[in-house]
């Protein structure tokens, strides 16, 4: 398939009819990799005809609820549709990724525990199992959850994935922007930063970057901007990076107003001559 990005939540904590939380698919050769896991991913997911199950890589940028807190319905949707010979599902993220996992699906204490545990012991989801194609006996949800730090590389088939610290709200949470690069070409996803310098070496020559654009800069106060992107710091660093391409995430939903896509861009273009694009949720691109 190329390399191709789609764009699964592109909002904030605020939900409205638009847009709610984060979340971005990115499809490199025949394998698709999740970036963040925000409000109802898993129902935007097969909106766009792509079952959990299609999903081996799951990387998250930070652990605001807006960006994790469809993790566990992923993780159950993606074992509930499975038939027993899909691949473990590879996490990465900062801490508590890992405790995270745990206290949702381990056997004991797992807040979700009593629901597997039920359908891998009742004869009426035994069925439902074998008659989609599974083979007993039923095995658990099976996760390879990882904590990682800025500097962690990650290779896949045809992917390598390398990472970098974005400042955002340290040091209450850590924040990582991750590179996927490819024969295809590379991509950068931010997650929520404010300008830094990691990011920007991170992005470096880039094909595409994917940067949260929370508002038009005028309306950023100090304190947001501190810890987030407006227009001009997204134009900023994408020209100072020299990357072709600019997807703008994670927009306030007054962006959506009457106005607001064209206001954003052209403050971003007032800085930035490549591509821009002002993304709206379940967009869909070729990168290649």
């Amino acid at each position: 398939m190329g390399l191709q990005l789609a764009i699964i939540g592109s909002g904030t904590p605020v939900p409205s009819g638009e847009r709610f939380g984060s979340a971005y698919l990115l499809g490199v050769g025949a394998e698709w990799l999740l970036f963040d896991c925000g409000p109802a991913t898993t129902y935007k997911l097969a909106r766009l005809g792509i079952r959990a199950t299609a999903i081996d890589h799951l990387f998250f940028t930070h652990h605001h609820f807006d960006h994790d807190v469809d993790y566990p319905c992923f993780l159950l949707s993606r074992w509930d549709l499975s038939v027993g010979g899909e691949r473990v599902l590879a996490v990465y993220g900062p801490a508590p990724t890992e405790r995270l996992t745990r206290r949702l699906i381990d056997r004991r204490g797992g807040a979700f525990a009593h629901d597997w545990i039920a359908r891998i012991g009742h004869p009426l989801s035994v069925n439902a199992y074998v008659e989609r194609g599974g083979s007993l006996p039923r095995r658990p949800p099976r996760v390879r959850a990882r904590d990682i730090v800025a500097g962690t590389v990650i290779e896949g088939d045809g992917w390598r994935v390398t990472t970098a610290r974005a400042d955002h709200v340290q040091p209450w949470l850590d924040s990582i922007a991750y590179r996927v690069d490819t024969a295809d070409g590379s991509v950068v996803i931010t997650g929520d930063t404010a300008p830094c310098p990691e990011v920007a070496a991170l992005a470096r020559g880039a094909d595409t970057l994917v940067m949260q654009c929370l508002d038009l800069q005028e309306r950023m106060p100090a304190v947001t901007a501190g810890a987030m992107a407006g227009t001009s710091d997204a134009g900023r660093m994408a020209a100072a990076a020299g990357v072709r391409r600019l997807v703008l995430v994670h927009q306030r939903t007054s962006l959506d107003e009457p106005g607001g896509p064209d206001a954003a861009v052209a403050d971003v273009r007032s800085v930035y001559a490549g591509e821009v694009h002002f993304s709206r949720e379940l967009d869909r691109l070729d990168l290649g």
